[in-house]
C-alpha cells in the first residue's frame, strides 16, 4: 500500500481518543470479560483505557506488525496467544484494510473484536466500533504527534 492512498487527514487528540474509548466502554460494560488481548502497538492505549473503565485486569497482547508509517507490507507476527479467545476482549485502536484484523481473527475465532475507528474495508471484521472514517484518511493518533511552539499569526505576517 503506498502513501499515495490518502487524501484525507483525522487528527485524534489525547482527549478525543479518552472520550472515544470512553464512550466505546458504555457499549460493553454490560459484558463480562475474563481479560483483553491488545493488538500492539495501536490498542495497547485503548486496551489500558477499556481495562480501567471495565475493571479488568488480565490483559495480553497479539504483536504484528504490518505499517512502517503510512506504508503496508507483509504481516509479521511477532507474538501471538495460546487460546482462542473465548470470554475475551480483542481491542485496537484503528481496523483499516482488514489485512491484521483477518489474521487476528484466525488466531482469536471466539473473542469479541472491538476497535475505536473502522474504514469500510475492515469494517465487516469488528464485533464493534465506534466512529467510521473514510478508507482514504490518514488517522493522527496522539501517540505519534509532539507539541511543538507556533509561532503567532501577528509575527509570521510581519516576516
Amino acid at each position: 500500500m503506498s502513501t499515495h492512498r490518502y487524501h484525507q487527514h483525522f487528527t485524534v487528540s489525547w482527549d478525543q481518543l479518552h472520550r472515544d474509548v470512553r464512550e466505546l466502554c458504555h457499549r460493553l460494560v454490560e459484558r463480562d470479560f475474563q481479560g483483553i488481548v491488545a493488538i500492539t502497538r495501536g490498542g495497547l492505549i485503548p486496551a489500558a483505557l477499556i481495562a480501567r473503565e471495565l475493571n479488568v485486569r488480565l490483559i495480553d497482547t497479539v504483536c504484528i506488525k504490518s505499517y512502517d508509517h503510512k506504508d503496508q507490507g507483509e504481516l509479521e507476527v511477532m507474538k501471538g496467544v495460546d487460546h482462542d479467545g473465548d470470554g475475551w476482549l480483542l481491542v485496537d485502536d484503528l481496523v483499516d484494510t482488514g489485512k491484521t484484523a483477518r489474521k487476528v481473527r484466525e488466531m482469536l475465532p471466539k473473542a469479541h473484536f472491538v476497535t475505536v475507528y473502522a474504514k469500510p474495508e475492515g469494517r465487516p471484521l469488528v464485533d464493534q466500533y465506534l466512529t467510521e472514517v473514510a478508507q482514504d484518511c490518514w488517522i493522527q493518533f496522539p501517540w505519534d504527534m509532539g507539541v511543538a511552539y507556533v509561532e503567532p499569526l501577528a509575527d509570521q505576517v510581519k516576516r
